[in-house]
């Protein structure tokens, strides 16, 4: 069986210098798309600023290395898109900035890959959409759990263009008859970054912002992969979050001592996220390797 071809953009970054290897170890053919070329050297790059628009649609039509010259043809639109090259936060570029980066490469890359007949797409939403992490001021969630039906109402550039991304994704895949997953990536934590865990344990009111939630960006790579294999579901939304609370104390205990009054529209789990991921594992089959348990003593 031939290989999916995967772009895969911003696989420089903080979630993709992880998922990229997970990928190929799937065996995926991989072309990363950044600014930057990947620290792994066995990864294909292509420098591009999608932002351009001529710059995405060429991204998505080339080869993907020397070898594609042997085919004698011109090379084919890739299996699928991984779109994951973004501003990753707020207060590294000015507001402005932030949002127009975000938003028009996401455009420029889901309308080059539908207008290419690529029939599977996946975008990098955020936890930002819930409107809580770059909130002014001490802002509490409407419920709890968070899931994917949530009404989303960031205040920040940043989860604004997050919002916006979906909409763009959501018009694309209605109008082109296409799979659009968003993934709204909780706060990643990398293999090294797990000695945080300590600082986050002893003072739970510090992870309020990130609703107690986290997905190891090995974790991120499976999600990916799995959203990749999943066909059929047109524009869907899907937390990408492991399944455990960044606390030792029960979830219900936790949130009745830091949320107060906020209503619990069902019943959690002993100690499952606040921002749930019940659907990313009832629908795509999510079943994390990564709980911070295992690295963190409690």
């Amino acid at each position: 069986m031939t290989a999916k071809r995967v772009v895969f953009t911003g696989g420089t970054g903080k979630a993709g210098r992880h998922a990229l290897p997970y990928l190929r170890d799937k065996g995926y053919d991989l072309l990363n798309v950044d600014l930057k070329p990947s620290e792994h050297a066995d990864i294909r790059n292509l420098i591009a600023d999608l932002t351009d628009s001529g710059q995405a649609f060429n991204a998505l039509t080339t080869h993907f290395g020397f070898a594609g010259f042997n085919a004698a043809r011109p090379p084919a639109p890739p299996d699928a898109v991984v779109h994951f090259a973004a501003i990753p936060r707020v207060l590294i570029e000015p507001d402005n900035e932030t949002f127009r980066v975000n938003t028009m490469s996401t455009y420029n890359v889901i309308e080059a890959a539908a207008k290419l007949g690529v029939r599977k797409i996946i975008i990098a939403s955020s936890e930002t959409t819930y409107g809580v992490c770059f909130a002014e001021g001490d802002k509490d969630f409407h419920h709890f759990p968070l899931e994917e039906d949530y009404d989303v109402d960031p205040m920040d550039s940043y989860g604004l263009s997050k919002v916006l991304n979906e909409k763009t994704a959501r018009a694309f895949a209605m109008r082109y008859g296409i799979d659009i997953y968003a993934l709204r990536i909780g706060n990643v934590i990398e293999p090294h970054e797990y000695e945080m865990f300590r600082g986050f344990l002893a003072n739970p009111a510090s992870r309020k912002r990130n609703a107690w939630s986290y997905i190891d960006a090995r974790d991120l790579g499976e999600i990916v992969h799995l959203a990749i294999q999943k066909d059929g579901l047109g524009f869907q939304v899907f937390n990408a979050v492991n399944d455990t609370i960044t606390a030792t104390m029960p979830t219900a205990e936790l949130l009745k001592r830091y949320c107060p009054g906020v209503p619990i529209m069902r019943e959690l789990g002993e100690f499952e996220a606040p921002l749930s991921n019940r659907k990313t594992r009832e629908v795509l089959g999510f079943k994390e390797a990564h709980n911070w348990r295992k690295y963190v003593p409690v």
